[in-house]
């Protein structure tokens, strides 16, 4: 059989294609809007970028949040092999974009990432990435982190990192209180026993005042400057712990001794992040910490389960701009231990960046702590509706879109860019 091979002119039409890439593109743009089909891969080519040393810029509210990166062939490259979409642009064309981006009347903001942030998960070593919903999508868009625990918090590791994200974590020595339905499970059982022989390893009674320490380590950290991301029970067990410091809420089943007689009104919320006035969950055989948390209380179908993205100024308010970045305004709702925050108890002086207005609950909130900032998502898993103990995990390869998610990354990319703020 005779081999056909292309003519010169096709060879020659294919060569210029080539130069023409080379020499009129300028620019990478990734749309963050519909027409991109791996939304959670791409905030990892730009973490990519941001490691090569090329700075970013972040189109706030511009084509669902899409990244404009200086063209690089390895980075072009990188989106082919994760399968993220990208559009090759001149100079002329950027210059429109930022041009239009830039115009008063457009909600709409530029800015700069600049470097690589250094990522810290808190958590237990023996867990897996699909334990928890934010090392299972670092995992998935290929960002790299360390995990660290309870003697690294303690010995001041945190300092080397400029994100960190709380596993769900129960700060308050309560062991998530599962007591009722697990106690008996050897899983709940060999975990007990483990925080256990790690607090009388690192000089500690109880499992309790334990974790007050560390929550006052990640406390410290944040005031200094760092940026701190929390999911699901570590929300609300974090302040609650930070509230109760020196005084014990404890019942024998969990630490050995009686809770101290009228804890309640020995809490200082001063000295939480962001919740007040809440009241503690007495009965230890009831999965709940405090009325922070809505789960019990809220009466919605999983059909209509949905909770709003609020929108800001992208000029005036970059950083919850930036936060909440989506190709859609509205979220499909999920259930966790903490599945929302009543906003009867947060404190004025908190950012609601999602709530589901009818049920008075907020999903999604940001404040300032000292030089740092932090960020509460209530929830286990975006794409999990009601995750229970022995789930199997979610494919992300099945939700390269999922909105629910691209809210986590964004946590991820917000301290590359500079930020100004006051101190509370």
């Amino acid at each position: 059989m005779k081999t056909i091979y292309p003519s010169k002119h096709i060879i020659f039409s294919l060569i210029l294609i080539l130069f023409w890439q080379v020499s009129f593109a300028k620019f990478i743009l990734i749309p963050m809007d519909e027409n991109q089909h791996n939304h959670l891969k791409a905030y990892g080519i730009v973490y990519k970028a941001l490691q090569e040393h090329i700075k970013v810029k972040w189109l706030l509210n511009y084509r669902g949040g899409s990244f404009l990166i200086p063209y690089d062939n390895a980075i072009k490259e990188e989106c082919q092999i994760r399968g993220v979409d990208f559009e090759l642009i001149s100079d002329d064309e950027a210059v429109q974009i930022l041009k239009e981006i830039s115009a008063p009347s457009q909600n709409m903001e530029a800015v700069i990432l600049e470097k690589a942030p250094k990522i810290a998960v808190y958590s237990p070593k023996d867990k897996a990435p699909w334990d928890d919903a934010v090392t299972m999508v670092l995992t998935y868009a290929e960002i790299p982190y360390d995990v660290v625990y309870d003697e690294e918090v303690l010995n001041d590791k945190l300092l080397k990192y400029d994100w960190l994200h709380l596993h769900h974590e129960d700060f308050t020595g309560q062991y998530g209180r599962f007591y009722a339905a697990y106690r008996t499970a050897p899983w709940y059982i060999q975990r007990k026993a483990q925080l256990e022989a790690l607090a009388h390893k690192l000089g500690y009674r109880k499992v309790s005042e334990l974790k007050r320490d560390v929550a006052k380590k990640i406390r410290d950290y944040v005031v200094g400057g760092g940026f701190m991301f929390a999911m699901c029970s570590a929300t609300d067990s974090f302040d609650i712990a930070l509230a109760a410091d020196g005084v014990d809420i404890c019942e024998p089943m969990f630490d050995g001794d009686p809770s101290e007689p009228g804890y309640q009104s020995k809490l200082d919320y001063n000295k939480t992040f962001a919740f007040t006035g809440f009241v503690l969950e007495p009965n230890p055989m009831v999965y709940e910490f405090s009325n922070i948390d809505t789960t019990r209380k809220r009466h919605i179908p999983k059909e209509t389960d949905y909770f709003e993205l609020n929108e800001f100024s992208a000029k005036w308010d970059p950083v919850p701009t930036m936060l909440t970045q989506d190709h859609t305004m509205m979220i499909k709702g999920f259930m966790g231990q903490t599945t929302a925050f009543d906003r009867k108890l947060i404190k004025p002086n908190i950012i609601i960046l999602a709530e589901n207005k009818l049920n008075g609950e907020a999903r999604y909130i940001h404040g300032v702590k000292g030089k740092g900032m932090f960020t509460f998502y209530g929830g286990h898993d975006p794409e999990d509706y009601s995750h229970r103990v022995g789930d199997p995990k979610t494919e992300l390869d099945l939700h390269p879109t999922s909105p629910g998610y691209r809210l986590i990354l964004n946590n991820v990319l917000f301290p590359a860019a500079k930020k100004k703020h006051k101190k509370t």
